[in-house]
């Protein structure tokens, strides 16, 4: 697959989505449409997602990222374009 097409976001996800599976949900989804990079918990709370991929699969995660899984309550969701570097597979961090 060609990479020329891809782009990135970087989303932050507040409300109650530490200690319910976020990540490794986030992860599950986020192979499951092919995209790379990273979700990781911050300090004030919140989840960051970093993903690269077709501009199709960034907005089926987007809206996935939405609601989350079962266990979560998303609150607030705000993504960018994102241009640093992301590295291959998706992962939890």
């Amino acid at each position: 697959m060609s990479q020329t097409n891809h782009q990135t976001m970087r989303c932050w996800v507040s409300g109650r989505v530490q200690g319910v599976f976020f990540r490794a949900s986030t992860q599950g989804k986020a192979r499951e449409l092919g995209l790379d990079g990273y979700a990781m918990n911050l300090p004030d709370g919140r989840v960051e997602v970093v993903a690269r991929g077709p501009e199709a699969a960034l907005e089926s995660l987007r809206q996935w990222l939405r609601q989350g899984p079962p266990q979560a309550r998303v609150d607030s969701l705000d993504c960018e374009a994102f241009a640093g570097p992301v590295e291959s597979g998706f992962h939890t961090r």
